[in-house]
């Protein structure tokens, strides 16, 4: 997670108020975008979409992995 960019409270704002797609293997994918206006990777982006793989089980979400992409 943040060896690709993305905090924990960034995360948890996905999980919770994300965009909610169907993924494979009956996992959950959740994606928002946040306001960035920042360098990554020596290069300016203005929008940073953060997208959660996540898993449903009985009690707890679980994430398996977390993406980011620099607009």
């Amino acid at each position: 997670m943040l060896e690709r960019g993305a905090s924990a409270e960034e995360v948890k704002e996905v999980i919770f108020h994300g965009e909610q797609t169907p993924a494979k293997h009956g996992r959950t994918a959740l994606r928002k975008n946040f306001q960035y206006n920042s360098t990554w990777g020596g290069t300016f982006y203005h929008i940073k979409q953060v997208l959660a793989i996540t898993k449903k089980e009985k009690h707890n979400i679980l994430v398996i992995t977390v993406y980011t992409f620099y607009f």
